[in-house]
């Protein structure tokens, strides 16, 4: 068993205990797989192909977006890590049809200082709650923390289109290049906008030799 997540569900049992849920992780909590709407699609920027599962204007996307960005659900983050394990099964097994490459999956991260005052990644919960064949090599490795985010920036959702690449360029680290030569690594975010933090998230892994494929949960 996950040791983070759990203890992200032994702390949401007490809480909800003491203090009534909210309105959105009530009716996260009440729905499984397959009340989740999947609208798998590609998007291009820069050249840079960039693929979504769920469209963020459905509102039980909405819920279980929110409810891992804001509440760090665990329920939303099994929820989620099924979905995306479901996705991944098919994409790994066709990209290892071609390649003989080391699959690797690494979420998105944030600065250090966000990380502190949020108390945890997003993307990272739900990446952790992948099944096992998909963290210890047996489909896919997790790797989170090869890749760093090496400056802060201000928040995408406050910034005009046009200055979402200038604020994440450069913004992003490898923290063990000679480990990623000859990888294919799954990028994956919670939500994209844009496309340009994943964009400039995946530029320091293929410098390093990496081929990388963009995903993410929704598409807002």
């Amino acid at each position: 068993m996950n040791v983070r997540v759990s203890v992200w569900e032994a702390l949401e049992a007490v809480f909800d205990a003491i203090v009534p849920l909210r309105a959105r992780a009530a009716r996260t909590k009440a729905r499984s797989l397959e009340n989740i709407p999947l609208i798998p699609s590609v998007h291009e920027l820069l050249g840079t192909h960039i693929t979504t599962l769920m469209d963020y204007k459905e509102p039980a996307v909405q819920d279980l977006i929110q409810s891992l960005k804001y509440d760090g659900s665990s329920y939303a983050a099994a929820l989620a890590g099924g979905i995306l394990a479901d996705y991944l099964r098919e994409e790994i097994a066709s990209a290892r049809s071609f390649s003989t490459r080391r699959m690797l999956i690494v979420p998105v991260p944030l600065h250090k200082s966000r990380a502190r005052e949020r108390g945890f990644n997003q993307i990272e919960i739900v990446v952790r709650a992948l099944p096992l064949e998909f963290q210890n090599g047996t489909i896919a490795t997790l790797s989170p923390h090869i890749l760093t985010r090496a400056r802060e920036t201000r928040p995408q959702t406050k910034l005009h289109r046009s200055e979402r690449l200038s604020n994440v360029a450069g913004a992003f680290a490898c923290a063990d290049e000679e480990h990623l030569r000859k990888t294919h690594i799954f990028l994956i975010d919670d939500v994209t906008t844009t496309g340009a933090t994943l964009v400039n998230a995946a530029h320091p892994l293929r410098r390093a030799g990496a081929e990388v494929t963009l995903l993410a949960l929704a598409r807002a």
